[in-house]
């Protein structure tokens, strides 16, 4: 769509989410055994025929450099492009100090391409989403700013921007992880959450940023300054998520912040469930990703035992040797021994498990090997002995560790 471009904050240390972010950024953790996170964002503007799309880095971004090197490279196409760039430090020898201050240091690239709208998206949330609605609301109500609402759960709310709306959708209240959250008006259980998503008028943008950059008391990020600044004197409107439609869905809409260990599990065991709220085969909004040259998966019966695979995702490149999996996720090039059992867990790929393993609600990362015989999730306190475990009790193991040997 002409007149618009995307920028993707793509810089997250994601501490919420170690140990899988020792070593790569938030964005670039695998997800769903053949995905990244941030290539949900990027499918979304894709699909929605946005292709002028900057992608803001800063920490550890080697891993999310060469997947989209790998994966979302557009060459050749005039006015279309999906470029990483990295923190440039044109401001001084320093690291972006928050969410509006990394956009500011970009504003040359803006003024480069010299959009009358810019769409500013985070990169670490699952879900779809036709942005083309929410830049049409944002051109009828003839927005300064217009803000992605979700609702959730009162007890979550404390972890989002809280907003106020009212009847003709413009936002008269804003709170950034608010300690006694505002519920909304008519649903007690519920608050109105910013998802994040903004899609500005340029002028404004570029307005308020610069006025933000001059503000030493300033955080410099949008949910806790520029957003709280700009609605009680410019036309801040809410789109609300709910109403977007997307082609070919047949489930209400799915939307999940996988910012720690716990909601990055569940949303796994969301694509195995009976009946998936949110699914990988819509081929009217496909999924791409960087699809590495492998044979399909394979499944092997011993004398002893058979394979049995239920409600789980294996990814190409695996070999399966008379094993059990049940609801599990498993990525590129896994290789599990015969006898072993896998229940409720997410292997992000490469990973070895030798002969009659137990593994259950685990998460295990790249690079890991497994001797015959260990048990995870079993024992709670023996697993925190040797790894990180989450509120949930979900057991992580790290990239490159060796168990058992």
């Amino acid at each position: 769509m002409a007149g618009v471009l995307a920028m993707i904050l793509a810089g997250g240390e994601g501490t919420r989410l170690q140990p899988l972010t020792v070593t790569r950024s938030k964005p670039s953790v695998p997800f769903g055994g053949s995905y990244r996170l941030i290539d949900f964002v990027l499918n979304n503007f894709v699909n929605s025929d946005f292709l002028r799309i900057y992608v803001l880095t800063q920490f550890k971004s080697q891993s999310l450099y060469l997947h989209m090197k790998k994966g979302w490279n557009l060459t050749g196409i005039t006015g279309r492009f999906i470029d990483p760039i990295p923190a440039q430090m044109r401001m001084g020898k320093r690291w972006y100090d928050g969410t509006a201050d990394a956009i500011y240091q970009n504003m040359g690239f803006v003024e480069l391409t010299a959009p009358e709208h810019v769409c500013i998206f985070g990169s670490d949330h699952i879900y779809k989403m036709d942005i083309r609605q929410m830049v049409e609301y944002h051109k009828e109500k003839k927005a300064a700013l217009t803000v992605a609402a979700i609702r959730v759960p009162i007890a979550q709310a404390h972890l989002f921007g809280i907003i106020e709306v009212n009847d003709a959708g413009r936002m008269i209240g804003f709170e950034e992880k608010p300690k006694h959250p505002k519920p909304l008006p008519h649903d007690p259980d519920h608050a109105l959450a910013s998802m994040g998503n903004y899609v500005f008028e340029t002028q404004t943008l570029y307005s308020e940023l610069t006025l933000d950059a001059e503000n030493e008391a300033s955080s410099h990020d949008f949910g806790r300054d520029i957003i709280p600044g700009l609605y009680p004197r410019a036309a801040v409107y809410v789109y609300d998520y709910s109403n977007n439609k997307v082609e070919g869905e047949k489930t209400d809409v799915y939307w999940r912040d996988v910012g720690n260990i716990d909601s990055y599990w569940q949303a796994h065991m969301d694509l195995v469930a009976d009946n998936p709220p949110f699914s990988l085969y819509n081929r009217k909004w496909p999924l791409h990703t960087y699809y590495p040259p492998l044979p399909p998966a394979t499944f092997i019966n011993t004398a002893e035992h058979k394979a049995c695979i239920s409600h789980s995702l294996i990814s190409a490149g695996c070999y399966i040797q008379g094993s059990s999996i049940e609801r599990s996720v498993m990525g590129f090039r896994c290789n599990l021994a015969c006898g072993s059992k896998i229940v409720e867990s997410v292997l992000l790929g490469d990973v070895k498990i030798g002969e009659g393993c137990r593994i259950r609600r685990a998460i295990i990362d790249k690079h890991v090997e497994i001797a015959p015989g260990v048990v995870i999730g079993e024992n709670p306190a023996h697993d925190r002995e040797r790894f990180t475990v989450s509120d949930q009790g979900i057991v992580v193991v790290p990239k490159g560790a060796r168990v058992g040997f």
